[in-house]
Order: C-alpha cells, then sequence, then structure tokens
C-alpha cells in the first residue's frame, strides 16, 4: 500500500512539475489574502526596517485622490476579492514602491520626494496593482518551493502552510524580485488601468524618464539599489510603454509634458511639499 502511495505520489509530482514550468500558481485567491496580511503583519512589526509614515493627510490624500481612483477601473477584476490597501513607508533614501499578495501596496516616502507629478504617482500605483492581479509573487513562491510543496500536496499534507512561508521569505522581500515578463506585464495593466482615470495612461514610464535624464539608471545611485534589483531593464521598459501608446493611438508624452492628464502642480502642492 505504502509503494502504491509513493507511485501515484510521485506520478502527481511529474504532473504537476511539468505544469508548474508553465508558470502554475499552487495558490488561491483565499491564500493571498491570508499571505498579504500575514506580510503586512510582518511590516507592522518591524517599524525599524519599515517606518510607516504618520502624516495622514498625505495619505489620504494618495489614497482619496490617487488609489482609490485607480481602483475604479473596470480592468482591475479582483478588486472586492483582494483586500486593496494603500500604505507609505517613511524612509527618503528608497526611490521604490512594491506590493505583496492580497492587495497590500507599499510606497516609499523617498519616491514620493522625487516623482514629479500625481500622473507619475498613479503609473507607480497601478504598476503594483498590476502585480497583485497578476498573482506574481505567488506564482514565484510557487516555483520557488517546488518540490517540497508539490510532495505535500500528492501527499496529502498541507498545501500552503502561509504563515511559515511567509515567515521563511520576508526577509528583505527577496522572493518580490521581478522578472522582466513580470514587468511588462505590471506595465502593460497600469497602462490599460488608467485609461479609465483621469490620468495620463502612459505615466508608468515617467520615472524611469526621470532616471534615465538624471543619469541615475546606470549609475544606481543612492536609494536606487533596491529598485534596481527587483526591477530590470527600465531604459527598455521606457521603448515598450511608447510603443504600446502608438499601437493604441495615444499620444507618446514624457515626464517633463504639463496638461491635461499629468497633474503636476496638484502633487507639489498636496504631495510633495508635505512630505517632511
Amino acid at each position: 500500500m505504502k509503494r502504491k502511495k509513493l507511485f501515484a505520489a510521485g506520478v502527481i509530482i511529474v504532473t504537476l512539475l511539468a505544469a508548474c514550468s508553465g508558470g502554475i500558481n499552487l495558490f488561491s485567491d483565499n491564500d493571498e489574502v491570508t499571505m498579504g496580511q500575514e506580510f503586512a503583519q510582518e511590516i507592522n512589526n518591524n517599524p525599524q526596517e519599515y517606518p510607516i509614515y504618520k502624516n495622514s493627510a498625505v495619505k489620504n490624500y494618495i489614497n482619496t485622490r490617487i488609489f482609490q481612483h485607480i481602483l475604479t477601473s473596470p480592468e482591475i477584476r479582483k478588486k472586492n476579492v483582494y483586500h486593496y490597501q494603500l500604505e507609505i513607508i517613511d524612509n527618503d533614501t528608497t526611490l521604490n514602491a512594491f506590493a505583496v499578495p492580497g492587495g497590500y501596496v507599499y510606497v516609499y516616502t523617498g519616491l514620493l520626494k522625487y516623482l514629479d507629478s500625481e500622473a507619475a504617482l498613479a503609473g507607480v500605483i497601478g504598476h503594483e496593482i498590476g502585480h497583485v492581479e497578476s498573482r506574481h509573487a505567488t506564482q514565484r513562491i510557487s516555483k520557488a518551493y517546488g518540490i517540497s510543496l508539490l510532495m505535500n500536496i500528492a501527499l496529502g499534507s498541507n498545501p500552503s502552510d502561509v504563515t511559515q512561508i511567509v515567515a521563511n521569505l520576508f526577509s528583505g522581500l527577496a522572493l518580490l524580485a521581478n522578472s522582466r515578463t513580470d514587468e511588462e506585464e505590471a506595465d502593460a495593466a497600469s497602462l490599460a488601468y488608467l485609461r479609465s482615470t483621469r490620468y495620463y495612461p502612459g505615466s508608468v514610464k515617467f520615472f524611469f524618464e526621470k532616471m534615465r535624464d538624471e543619469g541615475k539608471v546606470s549609475s544606481g545611485g543612492q536609494g536606487l539599489a533596491t529598485f534596481l534589483s527587483t526591477h530590470p531593464d527600465p531604459i527598455e521598459r521606457i521603448g515598450t510603454t511608447n510603443n504600446r501608446l502608438k499601437s493604441l493611438g495615444i499620444a507618446v508624452k514624457s515626464y517633463t509634458n504639463t496638461g491635461s492628464g499629468i497633474y503636476r502642480n496638484e502633487y507639489i502642492k498636496n504631495i510633495r511639499s508635505k512630505i517632511k
């Protein structure tokens, strides 16, 4: 009986491994929500590494005017499934944002001080929502855990001890590093989401354009090490976004533009000037 069980397990594992190479996700949406809550708790329990920004006026403005506005996009399919929440991390030296499963999106004050417009921030937030909707993190977790997780499934054990997985992976948020394909999908998602908002759809590239013009991409200056390690090929992504805009008949604008859909003055007045 034991031999038959092991043989059956082996067959299942081979099948699952073959599927995994094609991008199988071993987690349900409920797992994603639970995992996001665990990640959020870990972040809250580590105030030295992830200090939460205390200026509620700035957070409320970003949440109400930008974050919740983007979530009205009909292209965001799981807004009623995941627990979308925005949080700001008080770290002026880090130019970054990230998302964890279940809808938790984090933006660093360093990024808020660096950006020039509401459109630029909307592009970044849309990008992070794209990662959540595409379930990129749990796809990578499924692949990283590989055979041990598949063995648990095959033998009928607990297929996803979410608390333990989060505890093992939390250090440095290393598993949240994104592949080129993940980034392309999230960029495309940001553009799709913003098309039904007040913001210029191609603004996901504004951050990269500013870094390029300031020579930060090649040098990897202060605050960019984490970003460049988790968001590869920023220059290539500018061109890809421009091509998407052209194919959709949308005018190609840059981060230096003003006018409709950019909201530069609003950003400076209500966000950047108030980040202390």
